[in-house]
């Protein structure tokens, strides 16, 4: 989303994106990759279990996911072993959600072209 996101600003859109990373490793995740755009914390992943979007990461692939150093429950703060599906949601400055684009596959995700062609909808 980085290299689209002057595209994004061109059309008045603002990005943020929505992690259940703790603030500390949001932080360095801005600073690694440059990131222009801010990074929201949500905590044991409840906004994305409101909108339906939270599921649990199964025990197999949490082992698997430890044996590349990925500890969630480190990163997120909380022992739930869940995660938000990956996706996209285009909120209008009215706050109408007019795109949406989420699936339960992290191996997919929207284009971030796909994002500019929405929010130049908007404009």
């Amino acid at each position: 989303m980085q290299a689209v996101f002057p595209q994004l600003e061109e059309h008045g859109a603002t990005l943020v994106a929505l992690t259940p990373q703790l603030a500390e490793h949001n932080s360095t995740m801005i600073d690694k990759n440059e990131l222009g755009f801010d990074l929201l914390s949500d905590p044991g992943n409840v906004y994305a279990d409101a909108l339906g979007l939270r599921f649990e990461v199964p025990e197999q692939v949490r082992a698997i996911y430890l044996s590349f150093g990925i500890d969630l429950s480190k990163h997120n703060g909380d022992a739930s072993g869940t995660l938000p599906m990956p996706g996209r949601i285009v909120v209008d400055s009215d706050g109408i959600v007019r795109a949406v684009d989420v699936g339960p596959d992290y191996t997919k995700r929207p284009e971030p072209e796909k994002t500019v062609s929405d929010a130049a909808a908007l404009g």
